[in-house]
Order: C-alpha cells, then structure tokens, then sequence
C-alpha cells in the first residue's frame, strides 16, 4: 500500500473507531502493528541496536495510542501523529535498557501540552490496568508508566530483569488484546 494511501485508510478508519465502530479500530490497530513494527525495526537497525525490544515497543506503542487517541485531530495526518509516539516509545525502552538514546533533530518531537483530556485518559488507563492481575498491573505501573529502569522495577518486585522483561512483554499483550476486543 503506499503511503498517500495508507495514510487515508488510516484516516478513515480513525474517523469510524473514534464513531464506535470496533471493526473500524481493529483494522487500524492491525494495520498500525504492522507498520509499526518494521519502522521500530528499521530505527533500533539504524542506531545500532538488537532488534530485542521491537515488540515491547509495538505494544507500548499501540497502548499509547491507545490512550491518546482523543488527542488525534480528525483534519490532521495519522502517520506523524503515530510516528511521534513511536518515537517517544522507543526513546522510553532505550532509557530503561541504560542506553542513551540519541535522535536526529528533525526526529524529535514537539512537547505536548496537558490539558483536560488527560483526565479521561487516566481514567482508559485505569481501567485497562484494572483488568490484569495484581503483579502484572505492578509491573506495567513500574516501568510502563513510572518509567523505571527494568532493573530497578525487578529488584524492588524480587524477580531477575530478564523474568520482569518477559512478564511486562506478557502484560503489554494482554493489555493490547483486550483493547482490541473492546477494552475493560
């Protein structure tokens, strides 16, 4: 497909989901994963980075989205709006994994400013966190959320950081699939 087009599908589809069409938001959201993974693929290959923490970056991603879709203008582009936040999800692991990370300029993104919505999107995510289970909703809250290091959230929870990766993997997708089946 190629980006011109993309680009309306996802428009589309953005317009539908934010109407209530699920399958509208489905389709978006596998559409989005796709594209997703490859461009976090094709950065963490261009910065010199494994390709470990892709899917922890797709799903970070798409729960961002997510979350902040209300902040999405209709008369606005998906794709740098999805791009951005892709971007920040990135820089967010690569911090966790003690790496630095360093982008580009032009790849960094405007600040955001808070406003109302944020509230409603607290109350998403509280719900979202609501539907896991006590240890997993710790470990989203930890380094998800609070943004700490793996190895500083696996120590305070008692476990190895490769056990908390995995679990937070895990989380993330459980996460993602019930937002995909409607949400809480």
């Amino acid at each position: 497909m190629e980006p011109s087009e993309r680009e309306t599908q996802w428009a589309l589809w953005m317009r539908a989901a934010a109407g209530g069409d699920e399958l509208a938001y489905r389709s978006l959201l596998a559409s989005l994963a796709q594209f997703l993974r490859r461009a976090v693929r094709q950065r963490f290959t261009r910065i010199g980075c494994g390709n470990v923490d892709v899917e922890d970056v797709v799903q970070e991603t798409l729960l961002a989205i997510h979350l902040k879709r209300h902040t999405w203008r209709s008369t606005d582009p998906v794709t740098p709006w999805v791009v951005a936040i892709s971007r920040n999800k990135t820089i967010d692991v690569l911090r966790r994994r003690g790496r630095r990370a360093e982008l580009p300029l032009d790849e960094v993104p405007e600040p955001e400013s808070a406003d109302a919505t944020d509230e409603a999107a607290g109350h998403d995510l509280a719900l979202m966190l609501g539907t896991l289970d006590e240890r997993q909703r710790r470990i989203v809250q930890l380094v998800s959320i609070e943004g700490h290091s793996s190895r500083s959230a696996a120590e305070s929870l008692g476990i190895s950081e490769g056990a908390l990766r995995v679990a937070l993997h895990r989380s993330l997708k459980a996460l993602a699939a019930r937002w995909r089946e409607g949400g809480a």
